[in-house]
C-alpha cells in the first residue's frame, strides 16, 4: 500500500519552486515573485478546500455537493470571462456554457449509473467537468474576440450583401469552436503514449490495479470531451446572439 507523503514531504517538494524561480531570475523574465505568489496561494486555498471538502463529504448530502459544483461553476465562468474581455456579456456567455455542459456530462454519468451521487464522487467529478469546460469557453471567447476585432469587415460585407448574422459569422463560429476542441482532442488522441494522465496515475500510485484504472481514465477522456465540446459550442451560441444588435449589425468590440 503506498503511503500517504508527510507535510515535511510536501515542504521538500517546495524545492521544485525554488527550480522555477531560479530560472526566471536567471533568464530575467520578470515573474519570479508571480511563481512565488502562486505557488504560496495554490498552498492556501489547497489546504483550505481540503477542510471543507472533509466536511462536505461526511455532512454534506446530494444537495450540499451540487451547491459546491455551482460555486465551482460561477467561479470558472469569471475567469473565462476575462479571456473574452470586450466581448459583450461575455460573463452570462461563459457561465451558461459550462453550466449546460457541466449538468448535461454529470446527468448522463448520474443516469446510466456510472458514478453515484455521493459527495466524494459527485465533487471531484464535477470539479474536473467545470475544469474542463472553463478551458473550452476561455478558448472559445478568446477566438470570438479576435475574430470579432480582426474580421469585422469581411463580416460586415457579408451583412451588407444581405446574409443573417448567422451566416455572416459562421466562419467565425466554425473556427471558435473548433480552436476550442483542438486541446482535448490532441490529448485524448495521444493518451496512455506520450504521458499517463493525472485520474490514471493517482490511482496507480494509490495501488490500484492498472487495468481497473485504466476503465477510470477512459470514463474521464470521454466525459470531458463531451464538455468541452458542449461548453464550446453553447458558450459560441450566446455569445454569437450578444454581439448582434436587433437590426443585425454587428456591435463594436474593444480591441
Amino acid at each position: 500500500m503506498t503511503t500517504i507523503p508527510s507535510w515535511a514531504a510536501v515542504a521538500v517538494s517546495g524545492l521544485l519552486v525554488l527550480v522555477a524561480v531560479g530560472i526566471a531570475s536567471w533568464q530575467r523574465l520578470g515573474i519570479s515573485r508571480e511563481i512565488v505568489v502562486a505557488a504560496l496561494r495554490a498552498l492556501v486555498q489547497l489546504v483550505a478546500v481540503g477542510a471543507v471538502l472533509a466536511w462536505l463529504f461526511a455532512h454534506a448530502g446530494v444537495a450540499g455537493a451540487l451547491a459546491w459544483v455551482l460555486a465551482m461553476t460561477v467561479v470558472a465562468a469569471n475567469e473565462s470571462r476575462r479571456r473574452g474581455q470586450g466581448l459583450p456579456r461575455a460573463y452570462a456567455a461563459a457561465l451558461v456554457g459550462i453550466l449546460v455542459a457541466t449538468a448535461s456530462t454529470l446527468g448522463v454519468l448520474v443516469l446510466g449509473g456510472v458514478i453515484s451521487t455521493e459527495p466524494q464522487v459527485l465533487i471531484p467529478i464535477g470539479g474536473m467537468v467545470v475544469s474542463g469546460s472553463m478551458q473550452a469557453a476561455s478558448l472559445t471567447l478568446s477566438s470570438l474576440h479576435r475574430s470579432a476585432v480582426e474580421n469585422r469587415p469581411s463580416v460586415e460585407a457579408a451583412l451588407s450583401l444581405g446574409l443573417p448574422a448567422h451566416q455572416a459569422f459562421a466562419r467565425e463560429m466554425r473556427t471558435a469552436v473548433r480552436t476550442a476542441l483542438i486541446p482535448t482532442v490532441d490529448s485524448t488522441r495521444v493518451v496512455g503514449l506520450i504521458s499517463l494522465p493525472g485520474t490514471m496515475t493517482g490511482l496507480i500510485i494509490a495501488g490500484v490495479d492498472p487495468l481497473q484504472a485504466i476503465r477510470y481514465q477512459i470514463i474521464v477522456m470521454y466525459m470531458l470531451l463531451a464538455a468541452w465540446a458542449v461548453s464550446a459550442l453553447v458558450t459560441a451560441r450566446m455569445a454569437q446572439g450578444a454581439l448582434f444588435d436587433d437590426a443585425q449589425r454587428l456591435v463594436p468590440v474593444a480591441a
